[in-house]
């Protein structure tokens, strides 16, 4: 679903590194090594992370297509190294036999003929969105620089939920947005404030003294957009499937609403839609439901995207399987892994949205060098009015035989 951009991953959980290739930014970002570490100690962060992340101190490593620390157009190289590695080099690999349900185990081997099942595992690990937010982190810088604000936080862990309210899509929401996502950034679950904070604390404990694990739901927010991203006019560049189809890419994804989705479905449509209100120069939505898209293309308000995250697949208490090599039925072997991972998501989709967002940012307003792209986007902004002819007009075709 990218038009402008191109990004693969490469490596495995317990290998020696993973690898970014990212194809198509503009020349001339002057990256920020400082914000890309901070992205990504984002993502190991969060009461509830497994002990691989008390070995792991993920840093992002830029080995091409960004000579004197800027872009020159050229695809940037991204290499991220495994600390676990050290552990596994060498090692005589125990066979895995028993598919854990809720994982690729199964469906790995049956796809692609594996006669051990730790292929899939090492593959289908979110050990791999390592890569996609190191390389996201220098999408987010180019938003950044064209005034641009991406952000989310945790809106529910297990049964608790953030106190957010409906915010409009004015300049005073956007100030409210900015507020809430800094406070967000700023805490170790994700929350908004420090009584969420401990209620979710309160659930991952629940779920520790349970042995088990835990999802919730993330809100991730870009602020201050351009209008006219994406487009109707062909299905597979609407935004908004753009958005959905990325944020289910991420591991354990398991729903994406845009604006209040799943609520509007049982709503009138007089109570749904956003009334525009203002003047031809300077058009307002007091209300913001639709999430900043319609038909597929950015309104300019809050954009705001929902991704429901199942819990973790892996549990302390084992869950009935099959050993494919001996025929028994047992449970499944307990592999090292999170209790919670809803707040180390968080950068995962901000990175994924920042990716799709830029590339529909430069689909729309090209440029090989990000000066231009800046001056291009800022012309747009200041060409606000939407000039109509009133006039009548007809259909022109000939008539279809």
């Amino acid at each position: 679903m990218l038009n402008r951009l191109r990004l693969i991953t490469a490596g495995e959980s317990h290998g020696p590194k993973l690898t970014a290739l990212l194809e198509g930014l503009p020349a001339g970002l002057r990256i920020d090594r400082e914000a890309m570490a901070t992205l990504l100690a984002r993502r190991q962060r969060g009461f509830g992370a497994g002990g691989r992340m008390k070995i792991e101190v993920d840093r992002g490593i830029i080995t091409a297509g960004a000579p004197d620390g800027r872009t020159t157009g050229a695809p940037v190289a991204i290499e991220v190294p495994n600390r676990d590695w050290t552990n596994w080099r060498g090692r005589e690999v125990e066979p895995m036999t028993r598919p854990r349900p809720g994982h690729a185990d199964l469906v790995g081997a049956r796809k692609y003929g594996y006669d051990d099942l730790r292929f899939a595992l090492e593959r289908a690990s979110a050990r791999e969105t390592a890569a996609r937010v190191a390389a996201g982190a220098l999408c987010l810088q180019i938003l950044e620089s064209l005034g641009i604000a991406v952000g989310g936080h945790v809106r529910q862990l297990g049964a608790a939920h953030a106190p957010v309210g409906e915010l409009g899509g004015d300049h005073d929401a956007v100030v409210q947005w900015r507020a809430l996502l800094a406070a967000a950034a700023a805490d170790e679950m994700g929350a908004i404030d420090a009584a969420t904070s401990e209620r979710y604390r309160a659930e991952v404990k629940r779920a520790i003294a349970a042995r088990d694990t835990l999802g919730g739901v993330l809100e991730i927010v870009a602020l201050d957009l351009p209008v006219g991203l994406g487009s109707f006019v062909a299905w597979d560049r609407r935004l908004d499937a753009r958005i959905a189809f990325a944020m289910a890419s991420i591991p354990a994804m398991k729903g994406v609403e845009l604006g209040d989705g799943f609520a509007n479905a049982g709503r009138l449509g007089s109570e749904v839609h956003d009334a525009i209100t203002g003047t031809p120069d300077a058009l307002v939505r007091p209300t913001n439901r639709c999430g900043g898209l319609e038909g597929g293309v950015s309104t300019g308000t809050p954009l705001v995207v929902r991704v429901a995250m199942k819990p973790i697949a892996t549990t302390l208490v084992g869950l009935p399987t099959v050993d494919l090599h001996s025929g028994e039925a047992g449970n499944t072997v307990y592999e090292r892994s999170d209790i919670c991972a809803v707040p180390r998501a968080l950068p995962i989709a901000e990175a994924m949205l920042g990716l799709v967002l830029l590339d529909a940012i430069l689909e729309r307003y090209g440029g090989d060098r990000l000066s231009a792209l800046q001056q291009r986007v800022q012309q747009d902004r200041d060409a606000a009015s939407v000039p109509l002819h009133g006039e009548r007009w007809f259909f022109g075709y000939e008539d279809v035989p």
